[in-house]
């Protein structure tokens, strides 16, 4: 994946439409979680530091290509003007005279945020006119929103057709820690996947028996394939449809050599509740009415030791409902052994980076991606549009 990226193209004196992605949790106006929107700072002061006029859009929700209020930029301008220190113009549209007006009159300095791009259907389609005329606000593009990249859209794919596109700092790390863990892993390589459902990662799964040595699989997931091998699993979540795959599978990984580490004990309850009735039981003993709703004891060393072992790991997926106390045990386990680990660490967006975030070991690892969808894709081996739209170095 060796594309181009901001520091390979001159943008001094050039208007530069960045791609960012300001999809942050919003409780009415106020903002509740504002790290996307410092994780784009480093491109964009690199920008503006460089004389660059910076030009900024991304999508907010799923307001299904209509205006909507509770789904506008405004109050993201109001605290990106407050992190970066810098005047930001809020444009009040995408394309239309609020825009144009305010990028016509930018200041050396001054940053412009588009309105929610998603406000306009031709944005998903991606529609050739609706990208033309974005493209025709600057003279480069830099795609920064990682977590759009698998989507080919108008501010992804649409407008690299009719201005230079490169990647801003963000990309250019997913593309080198991930592409580097997929490519050439310091092994003994581990891939620890969680999470509810099987049919969301049967293409990772099967990409990575080809190139890891050591799958873990737990959460609900790991209950289907304990009833691939024949276990009763009680209520637990079960991926009924994908039980035979998850059967080819295990027996894929097992002609590759590869070891599928599965749950070897769970913490049941009696129903899906924080104040539950609870116990440990072996895997193969989940009674019938009971519901496995986290990995026990003996599985969370089990897998601790695993990852002590390895030298670089991926992890996607919670091993419980981690979201409750009394089913975060084992979630945590895992966080804190991979951040005790001199490993290289990956965590792969999603439940998993909000998991590690939440309970303070997002700082221990190596790289936390920001894209969970895009970056299951490339786990998978696909290749993301809004990657491939990129110029090649």
């Amino acid at each position: 994946m060796n594309k181009k990226s901001v520091r390979d193209i001159n943008v001094k004196g050039k208007k530069v439409l960045v791609r960012v992605d300001f999809n942050v949790p919003l409780n009415g106006r106020e903002i509740t979680d504002e790290t996307r929107i410092t994780a784009a700072m480093p491109t964009i002061d690199y920008l503006l530091d460089n004389n660059a006029k910076v030009i900024l859009c991304s999508h907010l929700g799923r307001p299904k290509g209509e205006f909507k209020p509770e789904f506008s930029l405004a109050p993201v301008a109001e605290k990106l003007e407050e992190i970066s220190g810098r005047k930001v113009v809020f444009a009040a549209d995408v394309i239309g005279p609020s825009a144009k007006a305010a990028i016509d009159n930018m200041k050396q300095g001054e940053i412009v945020l588009l309105e929610n791009l998603r406000f306009h259907k031709e944005e998903t389609s991606n529609d050739a006119g609706f990208s033309k005329t974005l493209a025709s606000y600057a003279d480069i593009f830099v795609n920064d929103a990682f977590g759009t990249c698998h989507r080919a859209h108008a501010s992804t794919v649409g407008v690299a057709a009719y201005i230079p596109a490169v990647s801003g700092f963000l990309i250019n790390k997913e593309l080198e820690v991930l592409g580097g863990a997929v490519d050439n892993p310091a092994r003994p390589f581990t891939a620890m996947l969680g999470g509810a459902k099987v049919a969301d990662k049967i293409g990772v799964i099967d990409n990575l028996i080809n190139i890891a040595d050591t799958l873990i699989i737990g959460g609900g997931m790991g209950y289907t394939f304990l009833k691939a091998k024949g276990f009763e699993m009680g209520k637990s979540l079960l991926d009924e449809g994908n039980i035979d795959l998850a059967a080819e599978l295990l027996k894929k990984a097992e002609r590759k050599g590869v070891d599928i580490l599965l749950p070897v004990d769970a913490v049941v309850a009696d129903e899906f509740s924080q104040n539950a009735k609870t116990m440990v039981v072996a895997s193969e003993h989940i009674p019938a009415d009971w519901m496995g709703l986290d990995i026990g004891p003996a599985t969370r060393m089990l897998f601790t030791d695993r990852i002590r072992t390895s030298r670089t790991i991926i992890w996607n997926g919670p091993m419980g409902v981690f979201e409750m106390p009394a089913y975060a045990e084992g979630t945590k386990a895992m966080a804190k052994a991979m951040a005790e680990s001199d490993a290289v660490t990956i965590i792969g967006g999603g439940d998993s980076a909000a998991a590690v975030k939440q309970m303070g070991f997002a700082g221990a690892m190596t790289h936390i991606s920001t894209g969970g969808g895009a970056s299951l894709e490339f786990l998978e081996g696909k290749t993301l549009p809004g990657v491939a739209a990129l110029e090649d170095l």
